[in-house]
């Protein structure tokens, strides 16, 4: 199964790009004894409209646009589930299990996700109850898509 993350806004270079493409480099090499492939991130710019509104609305067609048409929605939002790590990997590994090719973990904008997008979401996960930067949402689900192929793997990273 190949793994999306695509996030609105663009990260500089500096170290979080870096820890982020750390924590996804190894998720790549760790995934693929179970099958977690194509650990790919995707930038999406943040839209320019006036409203609110308009802008989740404009950024959940690009998102959409970048993410291929079969893949399961994960989007990441304070409002939503608090899952353990064990949980999340479980949620994949089933995914995987049924044949599912393309899976999108979906970070949004400022303004946050679209309805549209939240009622076509597998799962809407919440990092936490706090709220987090985006840079820092986005290292934190690297470090997760990372933890996970280590829990599929029974690579000893991850202590409960």
């Amino acid at each position: 199964m190949h793994i999306h993350l695509i996030a609105v806004g663009k990260l500089k270079k500096g170290p979080e790009r870096e820890l982020v493409s750390r924590y996804l480099s190894r998720a790549a090499q760790t995934g693929r004894q179970s099958g977690l492939t194509g650990f790919a991130t995707r930038e999406i710019p943040e839209a320019r409209e006036t409203s609110p509104t308009a802008r989740k609305n404009r950024e959940a067609q690009a998102i959409r646009a970048a993410c291929p048409p079969d893949a399961p929605l994960i989007l990441l939002d304070e409002t939503g589930k608090g899952l353990a790590s064990r949980q999340l990997a479980d949620k994949v590994a089933q995914l995987n299990d049924s044949g599912t090719r393309n899976l999108c973990f979906i970070i949004g904008g400022p303004d946050g996700l679209a309805p549209e997008l939240r009622q076509q979401a597998h799962l809407i996960l919440a990092l936490s109850p706090l709220t987090w930067p985006h840079q820092i949402a986005r290292i934190l689900v690297a470090e997760q898509l990372y933890r996970i192929t280590t829990l599929l793997a029974g690579h000893p990273y991850h202590r409960d």
